[in-house]
Formats: C-alpha cells, sequence, structure tokens
C-alpha cells in the first residue's frame, strides 16, 4: 500500500481531491450573509442616524436600519469589522444602542479546523513526496532509454558484415576479451575501453557494432547521441550515468553509441562559449569511461562520420583507446554485398553480381542494398517476374541521375542546345587523356538536368593526378563551349552552371588541398565557409589568380579540342536528337570514325514526345529520321 503512495498519478489523483474539497469548504464558509453591506457603508449609514440598533459577535456586526417611510419595520443588516479601533466610541456618540456578545469556545472538534490542517499536511508530505521522487528520479527524467539486446535476440554475425574485411579483422580482439577475458589478463595485456568507428554514412558501422555482439554472446546496449541531451541542465549527465549503471550490471557486455559527435563535439565551441547540457553529458561520459576497472568488462563501441569535431580528451588513450576506420568498398567488396542481397531477390540467372559491381563505385554497403531494391521495384513496375540487368541499369541511374522526366516540357530549340552540349562533353570525354570511360549520353531529362554524360571508372580510384583534373576541367567547359561554337555567344543558356561550378570546386582543390599548382606550390591552405583561406591577403589573390588560370587552360583545350573535331561532335549531337541516349561504345565509334549499327531504344523518338511544343527545329530538315550508320 505504501509503494502506490509513490505512485506520481497516485499523487496527482490526491492533489485534485483535495484540492476539490478545500475548494467547497472554502466556498461554503465565504458565503455572504443576507443583506450585507460593506463596512464603508456601514459608516455612512451611523453618521446619517439610520441605524437603529447593533449588535457585535467576534468580527460580525448584525443590526437593524431604521425604516425610510412611518409604519414600515426595521430591515435587517450585516457587515464585516475591519481594524476601526474608534467603532464603539463613535456608535455612542450617535446614540446607537450598542451590544457586543462573546461567543463561547466550541465543544468538540470543529470539522472545517480539521480539513485545514489536515490538508495543510496533506501538502507538506506530498512536497516531501515530490523531493524525494525528483533526486532518485522516480519519473524517469534522467533514466537512459537505452535498448537493451540479450544473446538470444541477436542474429548478426560477422559473416553478415561484408566488403569491410580489415575493420573486422581490428575488432576480432574485441569479441576474443570477451568470450575469454582471462585469456588476456593473466598475461597483463588490456583489452581497449572503447572503440571508435569512423567511416561515411551506410558503411556499416552499426551492423558491425551488432556483429561483435553476436559474435561474442554478450548483452548489447545501443543508443544515440541525441538521446543524452536535452534542454535541461543535468539530464544528459543522469542518462549517462543510468546507461552505464545497468551495463555494469550485466557485464561483460557492450555499449554502442551512434552519432556519438552529437554530444561529443568539441568543449567550449559554440555560441557563447558552448552548451552547458552537452558539456555537463560529455565530461560525465569522459568520468564513466575513464573509471572503468578492468576486470568490469563493459566496452563501448561509439560510431560518427565526424571524427574531426570530436572533443581531444574522448580521443585520448583509456578512452577510445581503438579507432577503426571504415571506407567505402571496393570493388570485391561490393560484389560480396550485391551477392548477399541478390540472393534475396528473383533474379535472371545471366545476371552477375560483378557486372553491376563494376559500375557502382562510390556506392555504400546502404547504397547497394537500394539499389537492389530499386530494381525489384522496377522490375515490378514492368510486370516482370524476374529482375533483368536493365533493371539494375535503370536502378542504378535513377540513383546517381534521377528519374527519367520524359514528360518535363522542352521547345525544340532546348532539346537541340542539349544535344549540342552533352556532344560536347561526350567528345571531350573521348579524346582528352585519363579521363574515365563513357558510359553512357543522354538527353532526356534528370532530376534537375536536361541531360548528362555519365563516365564509370575502369576501377577504384584513390588519387588522381594533374593530367586527369585537367581533362575533367576541359570535359566540364566542353558544353558550354559547343553551344557558343554552333550557335554563337547570345545563345548561350545557363545549363553549364552545374559544370562550372564543378569545374571550379576541382580547381580550387587543386590549388589550396592538393599542392597541384606550380605558383603557389606544395601547401596546404585549407579553406572553410566560414573563415576562408588560411593564408594572408596577398596570397589570397594569387590563389585565386591561380584557380581562374587554371580554369581558363581548361577552357581553352575543350575550345582547341572542340574546333578540330567540330564534324564529329555534329554526329554525335544528331545521334542523340535521333536516339535520346547512347551508349559508351556507341560515342566511342562515332568519334573514332568506326561504323555502328545504333540500336532502337527502349523509347520513342524524341520528335513523338509530348513534352516537345509545336514550334519546330531550325534544322530539321537535317535531322535523319532513320538509323545511321557512320
Amino acid at each position: 500500500m505504501f509503494k502506490n503512495w509513490k505512485n506520481w498519478y497516485f499523487v496527482i489523483l490526491l492533489i485534485v481531491v483535495f484540492s476539490l474539497i478545500s475548494d467547497g469548504t472554502s466556498k461554503k464558509s465565504s458565503k455572504k450573509p443576507e443583506n450585507s453591506m460593506i463596512f464603508s457603508e456601514f459608516l455612512q449609514n451611523m453618521k446619517d442616524k439610520k441605524i437603529e440598533s447593533v449588535v457585535i459577535k467576534g468580527d460580525l456586526i448584525e443590526g437593524k436600519l431604521k425604516p425610510s417611510k412611518v409604519g414600515e419595520p426595521a430591515s435587517n443588516f450585516s457587515s464585516q469589522v475591519v481594524l476601526y479601533p474608534k467603532l464603539l466610541e463613535e456608535l455612542e456618540e450617535n446614540n446607537i444602542p450598542t451590544e457586543v456578545k462573546i461567543e463561547p469556545a466550541s465543544k468538540g472538534f470543529n470539522f472545517m479546523k480539521i480539513v485545514d490542517v489536515f490538508s495543510s499536511l496533506l501538502w507538506i508530505v506530498i512536497l516531501v513526496m515530490l523531493f524525494k521522487s525528483m533526486k532518485g528520479d522516480k519519473f524517469g527524467v534522467g533514466k537512459s532509454n537505452v535498448k537493451m539486446f540479450t544473446p538470444d535476440m541477436q542474429n548478426v554475425r560477422f559473416s553478415d558484415v561484408l566488403g569491410i574485411d580489415e575493420a573486422k579483422q581490428d575488432v576480432s580482439e574485441i569479441v576474443d576479451f570477451l568470450r575469454d577475458p582471462k585469456k588476456y589478463s593473466r598475461l597483463g595485456a588490456k583489452i581497449p575501453k572503447g572503440v571508435l568507428l569512423i567511416g561515411p554514412p551506410g558503411t556499416g558501422k552499426t551492423l558491425l557494432a551488432k556483429a561483435i555482439a553476436g559474435e561474442a554472446g554478450v548483452p548489447f546496449f545501443s543508443t544515440s547521441g541525441s538521446e543524452f541531451v536535452e534542454m535541461f541542465v543535468g539530464v544528459g549527465a543522469s542518462r549517462v550515468r543510468s546507461l552505464f549503471e545497468q551495463a555494469t550490471k550485466n557485464a561483460p557486455c557492450l555499449v554502442f553509441i551512434d552519432e556519438i559527435d552529437a554530444v561529443g563535439r568539441h568543449r567550449g565551441s559554440g555560441y557563447g562559449g558552448g552548451n552547458d547540457e552537452r558539456e555537463q553529458t560529455l565530461n560525465q561520459l569522459l568520468v564513466e569511461m575513464d573509471g572503468f576497472a578492468i576486470n568490469k568488462g563493459v566496452i563501448v563501441i561509439a560510431a560518427t562520420n565526424r571524427v574531426d569535431v570530436l572533443d581531444n580528451a574522448l580521443l585520448r588513450p583509456g578512452r577510445f583507446d581503438r579507432q577503426v576506420y571504415i571506407d567505402l568498398p571496393d570493388l570485391k567488396g561490393r560484389e560480396a554485398i550485391l551477392s548477399k542481397y541478390m540472393k534475396e531477390v528473383n533474379i535472371l540467372s545471366d545476371v552477375q553480381a560483378i557486372n553491376v559491381a563494376r559500375g557502382t563505385p562510390g556506392f555504400s554497403g546502404a547504397d547497394l542494398a537500394n539499389l537492389v531494391n530499386e530494381a525489384a521495384l522496377i522490375a515490378a513496375r514492368n510486370n516482370r517476374k524476374q529482375i533483368t540487368e536493365d533493371d539494375f541499369e535503370y536502378a542504378r541511374d535513377k540513383i546517381l541521375m534521377g528519374a527519367e522526366k520524359k514528360s518535363k516540357t522542352m521547345s525544340p530549340d532546348e532539346i537541340k542546345n542539349t544535344a549540342y552540349h552533352e556532344a560536347g562533353h561526350a567528345l571531350c570525354a573521348v579524346l582528352l587523356p585519363e579521363v574515365d570511360p563513357i558510359h553512357k549520353a543522354t538527353i532526356i531529362p534528370r532530376g534537375r538536368s536536361l541531360g548528362l554524360v555519365q563516365k564509370l571508372p575502369e576501377r577504384d580510384k584513390v588519387s588522381v593526378n594533374i593530367t586527369e583534373i585537367k581533362s575533367d576541367i576541359a570535359v566540364a567547359m566542353a558544353g558550354r563551349i559547343s553551344e557558343e561554337l554552333f550557335f554563337g555567344k547570345n545563345k548561350v543558356t545557363t545549363g553549364a552552371s552545374a559544370d562550372i561550378k564543378m569545374a571550379t570546386d576541382y580547381a580550387r582543390s587543386a590549388v589550396i588541398k592538393w599542392g597541384l599548382s606550380d605558383k603557389i606550390g606544395p601547401v596546404f591552405y585549407g579553406s572553410d565557409e566560414e573563415n576562408g583561406y588560411k593564408c594572408s591577403e596577398a596570397t589570397s589573390r594569387e590563389i585565386d589568380e591561380e584557380v581562374k588560370k587554371m580554369l581558363e587552360d581548361g577552357y581553352k583545350l575543350a575550345k582547341t579540342t572542340i574546333t578540330k573535331n567540330k564534324a564529329k561532335l555534329e554526329k554525335l549531337a544528331k545521334a542523340l536528337l535521333e536516339y535520346e541516349t547512347l551508349t559508351g561504345d556507341e560515342v566511342r565509334a562515332i568519334v573514332h570514325g568506326k561504323k555502328v549499327s545504333i540500336k532502337k531504344k527502349n523509347t520513342k523518338k524524341i520528335n513523338d514526345f509530348k513534352r516537345i511544343s509545336s514550334v519546330p527545329l531550325t534544322d530539321t530538315k537535317t535531322i535523319k529520321k532513320k538509323e545511321e550508320n557512320v
């Protein structure tokens, strides 16, 4: 019965009930008598000789008023006595008969006094209980919302984590320690107290943490850094204490904190010198991790993709002793991940995971899972029973570039301009050195672009050289140059805005980050949006001049290439107008003057699209309406 009194809902119910009782009794006791008058009115009537007699009972005055007309009876009145020492003296001066009655003390218990005393005691008890509840956090405000997974609830193993073999090898010691801690303790070895998983989103950091717990067969506590940060100061620290109390009771175990940068940022940063609540939470986390004993068996695993913003105290030895970098999967890793997800869907037997993997450089594990699912959705939408390579191709293009927008309204001049623009990109991509091979060129709008040329590297690239950078800048400038050469400067459109931005960012990185400028030299002038360059004003001007020079050199290179191969570019543009999309092999065959039979795509000709307006192309007669052999 006593425990029920500590339930907050029971306390609130008591408060409501006794508030109603007190309210009812107060209304009852404060009910005004009939014919009452205020004290000032009573004094005025006394001076005007209108009062016939008065009876004083404690703080209450009762009496009779003289009738206003002869023959009428006297009327009764009552008034509340206020502090007025001359009351009896003035009543005597006005010859008003006055009687003072002293009421005897009430015998027995007074119910109203009992209610008042009991209500006061009840409020005192409630306040004490509330104080104790808040101190002990019985309401759960400072209690951690961590999710606990017991060993029988975990079905993730290292075999389910693919494409990050090096990372799995780095954390294998933790699994071995959790299985057999004496193996290490008898040698005096200390297992890392914390493991920080660093890598881009979707690379499998959370999955790897679950696999560690699944392999070790220990409880797994999962939470996020944002769970600790609250508006009220001290709540986050209380939740950190609660989390580690639970973990210690279930040791050996793993504690996984996802997105730890939400609570682990540099202290003293931000507006006003930092956030008190976040910093107190971080301080408590540092204390809990540093307070671990060797035999506690609690290992903290955290994940982030922003290691640069973490406080140095988190990264020192004794806290997160081991940092594991999880990068995007390479070709072999992508093949393994795709093979796993392809087994879960119904695909044709001739669809090979390695072929899909070659066309997905830069995809994370989550991206590849999404690719397989997207391909399945496309196949189902087209009423196919099995997934084909074309479905994977379409799914990849949709993820990278957005869905096709064939219903987009475009004028014939805009379509023609787009065809020559993309033909310029494609021509330079084929002819310039060390440019990634073209996968396809299309003038079908996707996402924000009206057309595009897609390039895919032949292998996983971890670095680029100056020749590649100059060629890529030239390819980016080629679309604008093509518009200028074929339609004149007055017809150049804004379609090259994204190309110019990409080329500028590329050139700027080459100058200030990669040290590839002869004039600036191998010096790092890293910059950010808030602080700008980390250099003097004079050096900043030199950087801007060098970036502009690199862009101008790329512009000249692209213009020279297109001018020398103007006829080839026109053939490419006409083929794009006729067939909308050309494969990489078809583009290369046209540029190198080889004969190629361009296959009909599974789409209508461009002149049949409803997105075309009624205005005819300026040179429609010159566009062949049949298959073109070059």
